[in-house]
Order: C-alpha cells, then structure tokens, then sequence
C-alpha cells in the first residue's frame, strides 16, 4: 500500500522540480523531434505533452506506475488535437507487442526505474527498425569530486525523491542496450548543484 507521502506530497514535489524553468527548457529541446506513434517512459505529471508536435505525432502512450501522477498528466496541457493515452505499469515489463511504436521517449525515468537494463531493453524491443530512442537523464558526472559528492548524498536523496539515483550512467547504458547514438550533449544544468544536475541528452537508433 502506498504511503500518505507517495501518494500525495511526492507527486508535487516532482511535479515542481522536474517543472523548473531549466529542466522545462530540455524537454523543450528533445521533446519536439518525436514523430509517429510515440510512447512515452515514465510519463510522470504530463509535462513533456506541451512540446509534442501533434502535425509530426500520430498519438502519445504515456506509462507510469504512480497513480498520482498518472492523474496529473491526464490533466496537464497539451497542444489541439494531440491524442495521448495514459496507462499504469512499469517500463521493465512493458505490455505492448514488439516493434510497434516509431519512437520512445524517455525523460528523467532512468534514474528512479528499478532496473535501468530492462527498461532499455523494452524500449528496443517495442521500436520498430529504424526507430528512435529520444532521451534527455541527470545522472553519473564524469568528475570524480562531483561523484564522491553524489555518492554521498544518494543514500539520503533516494528515499525522498522517489527512488532518484544520482550515480546511473546514461549514455553508457543505452549504447550497452544495443542503440546507436546518433546525437548526443552532455552538460551540467545551469545553477543547478554538481551532484544533481549533470544532464545528457539525444537522440539514439535501434540498432
């Protein structure tokens, strides 16, 4: 049984650091480049729907397994005519047929998933050929003094950010799932602390 926190004080508290001005700005960048029949990983409170295209998207397929947040992004703002379908589960065990969706995008979900490796594997395993992996995730820094400070702050970060780890490699992972990357930016957020905030985000192929 969920907590009183999961339930309703978790879903706000991500609603309103994955809605900062910063982190909005991403998802402005990656989000747009979706076409086709998309599903979205871990769609969280909605907040990737207002940068869909909906003249290059054919439809949107949003999973997530908090309730909470399943609510919200039914509710949050999308562009006129975008057709999103949002569904309970989690990205590990997706409940789709292989090769039927011609992108998935996937937008800080890696780092609170149980298993990165499954997740990945999923997403490859429901693209059709050629289809593209859309991702933008904070994770491992490549700086060893910013990753002793994550290393020390995981174990107490975790449990109050929904499971958020700060040490997941990114684009180490996706390249091991069996993608091609075929763009790829790797920065720390602006204002952002070092331990929270090294961004990489792209765009990769099944390969």
């Amino acid at each position: 049984m969920m907590s009183f926190y999961d339930r309703h004080i978790l879903p706000r508290l991500i609603g309103c650091a994955c809605g900062a001005r910063a982190i909005a700005k991403l998802r402005a960048k990656v989000v747009p480049q979706a076409q086709g029949r998309v599903l979205e990983l871990g769609i969280g409170g909605g907040l990737n729907l207002a940068f869909y295209d909906p003249r290059l998207v054919s439809s949107v397929t949003g999973v997530d397994p908090s309730e909470g947040l399943r609510d919200r992004a039914l509710a949050a703002p999308r562009p006129k005519g975008l057709k999103v379908e949002v569904l309970a589960g989690a990205a590990e065990q997706l409940l789709f047929d292989d090769q039927i969706f011609d992108t998935v995008v996937c937008t800080f979900t890696l780092c609170s998933v149980h298993t990165p490796g499954a997740v990945l594997a999923e997403a490859r395993r429901v693209l059709k050929p050629g289809g593209r992996f859309i991702f933008c995730e904070h994770g491992l820094a490549p700086d060893p003094e910013v990753v002793a400070w994550q290393r020390r702050i995981e174990p107490f970060w975790t449990p109050l950010a929904g499971g958020c780890r700060l040490t997941r490699p990114v684009g180490g992972a996706i390249i091991a799932a069996g993608f091609v990357i075929e763009t790829h930016q790797a920065f720390y957020i602006p204002k952002a602390p070092k331990p929270l905030g090294w961004c990489e985000l792209g765009v990769a192929q099944r390969g």
